[in-house]
């Protein structure tokens, strides 16, 4: 695993796949305010109370100029369907080999104790 990414460090490159199998590059948001934030699984409690808080503070976000965008290790599909059952206006990426949460020096842990890892 990486060492975490302290202020001011620049953010590693990636590109990963949206909810909709798209390719999204972290180099297209160079310049801008970006909130990148990781998550174990979709549609678990925690997570779901996660992206719902983002959601909620999505406009008070927009307008100081920040940029929402989730990451976790489930597939596009499940992405979609955790975007549209909760109504999220943000983009959701799947690092489904977990390559960006190590770049990034992040821990995940899933609920499901057959896939618990360290990431």
């Amino acid at each position: 695993m990486s060492a975490r990414l302290n202020p001011g460090d620049t953010a590693p490159d990636f590109t990963l796949s949206d909810a909709q199998g798209r390719p999204v590059s972290l180099r297209e948001l160079r310049g801008e305010n970006v909130i990148l934030y990781f998550y174990p699984r979709a549609a678990t409690p925690g997570c779901t109370t996660q992206a719902c808080d983002f959601r909620d503070n999505l406009a008070s976000l927009s307008g100081a100029g920040y940029r929402v965008v989730g990451i976790s290790p489930d597939a596009p599909a499940a992405l979609a369907e955790f975007t549209a059952d909760h109504d999220l206006g943000f983009p959701l990426l799947s690092d489904e080999d977990h390559s960006v949460a190590e770049a990034y020096g992040c821990l995940l842990y899933t609920s499901d104790a057959a896939d618990d890892r360290e990431v």
